[in-house]
């Protein structure tokens, strides 16, 4: 069995907080948009390896790891 078959039955367990904020990140969208308890659900997010955070221009970003839109 290769490491991509057991990969692509892996689930990654979700609040509905977390999934209402994941809905938001539809597109790339700056941090500062996000009120003090999204960033705080984001941060776990991120944990969960299902947001990357960047830093462009100065200024900190959030992108959303879709695998299925790749």
């Amino acid at each position: 069995m290769k490491i991509n078959e057991l990969l692509d039955n892996l689930t990654i367990q979700v609040s509905n907080e977390e999934s209402t904020v994941l809905e938001k990140l539809d597109k790339t969208m700056p941090l500062s948009l996000f009120t003090e308890r999204e960033k705080f659900v984001i941060e776990n997010l991120v944990k969960k390896s299902l947001v990357s955070k960047v830093v462009s221009n100065t200024q900190t970003v959030v992108v959303r790891n879709d695998p299925e839109k790749s």
